[in-house]
């Protein structure tokens, strides 16, 4: 069953309309490979609020969010952190990656979701991949 808010803050909601508008090459890349179910079949939102958080990509089907990364979260790694754990407490798989990643192993990062997809969600909350993803 889906997971739809009974009221959105007015802010989230425009704040998430906006950044729809204004996507990054990286995201455009891979809104264009994620949507109308082109990824094992299920459904992904783009800009997708979630409590006071916005997600770049979220499935609610997968509890699955993909978030792409500039270089402006390598400094705010506890925040990062934060709201991975917020998110993970609330049963949502967190998969990073980097914009460059996208942009230049797009393959290996459409594979690693694909494998998220196609696998059962988390047994418990609080289980997730690393920081950003696709850890070598």
């Amino acid at each position: 069953m889906p997971h739809y808010p009974d009221k959105l803050p007015d802010d989230i909601r425009a704040y998430a309309r906006e950044m729809r508008g204004r996507m990054t090459d990286a995201e455009s890349l891979l809104w264009m490979l994620l949507r109308n179910r082109r990824m094992a079949g299920v459904k992904f939102r783009r800009q997708h609020p979630e409590g006071r958080y916005i997600l770049d990509f979220y499935c609610d089907e997968k509890k699955l969010a993909v978030e792409l990364d500039g270089g402006q979260h390598g400094e705010q790694l506890n925040y990062d952190q934060q709201r991975d754990a917020w998110l993970r407490a609330r049963g949502i798989r967190v998969l990073r990656f980097w914009n460059n990643q996208m942009l230049t192993e797009t393959e290996e990062v459409m594979e690693e979701v694909y494998r998220c997809c196609t696998s059962p969600p988390l047994p418990q909350a609080g289980e997730g991949l690393g920081v950003r993803g696709l850890e070598k």
